[in-house]
């Protein structure tokens, strides 16, 4: 299969990439190379057979033109976002500018192709999207696929409309599509402004490990790499319409979390003076953080037949032995724009430009 990848240098859209490389799809991989992308995580395949990239902004509708009429992809899978919440807190202009005129302009190029195909029913758009879009959890109760959509922040209603953009091109115009809308992912390769990384990198360095809140807000945890199988199964075997939740039937608490992570670390490579759990910090929270999310996996688990292949201690063990692995990697994302400040203040403007400060780089999940 032909697969047209936005976001493919991306940290999700990277492991999609890599991944249908190894089982032989050919891959278009559409990515503007914005401040999170990174052409290294995709090095490994640069120079496979079938394998293309293209540098673009999937709000330009010439070159979505170009790339659908020079390549005729078989499959759209839509990674290509603005996916951070804090940044969307300190300038939401760019996650509406992306994640909805963006979503709309791929369903547009993605309709005149398969229109001029002859509509076939092979095709499909997969738009990938989040839990977010759900809302807030109490103590009780998991998301489903016909959970009400309520979301609380830019980034989450930014992909919500995106959602319903999607829904709408199926209904109005019969274009093929699915949906996902994942949990929490962690793994190789991931952007360090979110939690998982932040904390690692932080503790490596002798820094504090800073917590939004109390550390009591609750996600599931996916590892990159389950997320990637899961989305070329729904791409596989989903039926044109259908939404999937896909989750790693892993919560956890910030706080557990970080905890567990400290205690990989002090396995793995030793404080020479105590544990990493001493450089746990409590931050400012985040305005309207959201107190838990949990995913229902029964759909994707029950007619697609599938599963998380890791427990989040062994994802967890595994991410730490990848940065510690690939230290190059990381240490040039180092100087990029909001790696290490504190963001999501509110206080920066609408440009997307963080203006705060800090060293500690806090950041919740």
């Amino acid at each position: 299969m032909k697969l047209l990848v936005t976001g493919g240098a991306g940290f999700i859209g990277s492991a999609v990439v890599r991944l249908a490389v190894a089982r032989g799809h050919q891959v278009i991989n559409l990515d503007a190379l914005t401040y999170a992308a990174c052409l290294d995580n995709v090095a490994s395949v640069a120079e496979a057979p079938g394998y293309t990239f293209v540098q673009g902004d999937i709000r330009d509708s010439a070159l979505l033109e170009a790339v659908f009429a020079d390549h005729r992809p078989d499959a759209v899978m839509h990674l290509a976002a603005e996916s951070h919440v804090d940044r969307s807190i300190d300038g939401p202009r760019a996650f509406v500018d992306t994640n909805v005129m963006g979503t709309y302009t791929l369903l547009e190029a993605a309709r005149r192709q398969w229109d001029a195909a002859g509509r076939p029913d092979a095709f499909r758009f997969h738009h990938i999207s989040t839990d977010e879009v759900f809302g807030s959890l109490g103590a009780d109760g998991m998301f489903t696929e016909t959970t009400a959509y309520d979301p609380r922040s830019p980034y989450s209603a930014s992909k919500a409309a995106s959602d319903h953009l999607v829904r709408a091109w199926h209904h109005t115009y019969g274009l093929p599509v699915v949906l996902t809308n994942c949990s929490n992912n962690y793994g190789p390769y991931h952007f360090p402004e979110k939690l998982i990384p932040v904390i690692i990198l932080n503790a490596l360095a002798g820094e504090p490990l800073p917590i939004y809140g109390d550390g009591s807000n609750i996600r599931d945890w996916l590892y990159v790499e389950d997320h990637a199988d899961a989305l070329l199964c729904v791409l596989d075997k989903g039926a044109v319409g259908q939404s999937y939740n896909i989750g790693g039937e892993n919560e956890r608490s910030n706080l557990e979390l970080v905890q567990t992570l400290c205690a990989i670390l002090d396995t793995k490579r030793p404080r020479a003076d105590g544990s990493y759990a001493d450089l746990i910090t409590f931050v400012t929270d985040r305005p309207g953080h959201d107190a838990r999310y949990a995913i229902d996996p029964t759909r994707i688990r029950d007619e697609l037949g599938w599963r998380p292949s890791v427990t989040v201690e062994e994802g967890l063990a595994r991410t730490v032995d990848w940065y510690l692995a690939n230290e190059p990697w990381w240490r040039a994302l180092q100087d990029r724009q909001g790696v290490g400040e504190r963001l999501g203040t509110g206080t920066s403007g609408a440009t997307g430009t963080s203006g705060a400060t800090g060293t500690s780089g806090a950041v919740g999940a």
